[in-house]
């Protein structure tokens, strides 16, 4: 072997040695330095993760549990604050609604009892037809005459004794109903009074000519019932078309507060199993880490 040779190979083996003895010295230093008792450094990272991850874990259980994704202000402090006002509109739109609904059977007893009074006064004209006749004797007229003071006295009765929670239906009585969540969403009616004299239903029937008289008061008497049938009819419509408006502005407000508050089954199941993976992660990485300065115990023995 040429002395160029040898050189190069005695050269070349030099610096292996030498690259040699400064990775182990490089590596033993590293190994010095962490091995220190005073700060264990992977523990502490470890343990911030394990914190970390057992919030997250804490917050699934919270929101699967109640079935809410916001269960404080710190959860979602927006959202909350849009959650709570539609609650308190979806409250109150339920209220209008209720309301409303009193409304109606309010209107439908007051249109009930004008049904019943239009009931007797077509009989009462069908009496006073018969007794325009002239073929019926003062006996007979007197006996129909009598039937139309009973049913006079029915439709008194009824103005008398129709109400509701308290309020008489069958008197001039005005009336609003808070129909809205709104101040003035009101709708106002007034109840007439139906007794006999009101309406022009007090007749006779005991003569030809009080008969003949009493068909055309009758006529009237029925027209006006019919009229405030109408209005009452009316009302009663305009407040099933306000229930049915009310009712869907509280679905949608619902649906539009479930979406903000209420929890994402599916999302959340996926957030629990994830915190629960990274949960036991790192406590395994936690118990190695505090584990590793056990190796200082043998620089010392």
């Amino acid at each position: 072997m040429s002395l160029k040779k040898l050189f190069f190979l005695n050269f070349f083996l030099t610096f292996q040695i030498f690259t040699s003895f400064l990775l182990i010295g490089y590596l033993y230093w590293e190994i010095i330095g962490m091995l220190n008792i005073n700060t264990n450094y992977g523990a502490a990272f470890a343990a911030k993760a394990a914190k970390s991850t057992n919030s997250a874990l804490n917050t699934s259980f919270e929101r699967l549990s109640s079935g809410s994704r916001i269960n404080s202000a710190k959860d979602d402090a927006a959202g909350q604050g849009i959650a709570g006002r539609l609650s308190a509109e979806l409250v109150s739109l339920k209220m209008a609604s209720r309301n409303a609904s009193n409304a109606q059977s309010m209107i439908d007893t007051a249109e009930a009892a004008h049904q019943e009074v239009h009931n007797m006064l077509v009989r009462m004209r069908e009496i006073a037809v018969q007794a325009a006749n002239g073929t019926l004797s003062t006996a007979d007229r007197t006996a129909l005459n009598e039937e139309v003071t009973a049913l006079e006295t029915e439709i008194t009765a009824i103005a008398d004794n129709t109400s509701f929670a308290g309020v008489n239906l069958g008197t001039s009585t005005a009336v609003t109903f808070q129909i809205g969540t709104g101040n003035g969403d009101t709708l106002s009616h007034t109840f007439k009074d139906f007794d006999k004299t009101k309406i022009g239903a007090s007749v006779a029937v005991d003569t030809v000519t009080n008969a003949a008289a009493a068909i055309t008061l009758l006529d009237n008497a029925i027209s006006l019932v019919s009229t405030r049938r109408g209005e009452l009819g009316a009302v009663s419509n305009r407040l099933t078309s306000t229930i049915a408006n009310l009712d869907n502005i509280a679905v949608n407000l619902a649906s539009a507060r479930g979406r903000i508050q209420d929890t994402d089954f599916a999302q959340e199941t996926s957030n629990l199993a994830k915190s629960q993976i990274m949960q036991q992660a790192a406590t395994a990485m936690l118990a190695q880490a505090n584990a590793s300065k056990q190796t200082v115990l043998a620089l010392i023995q």
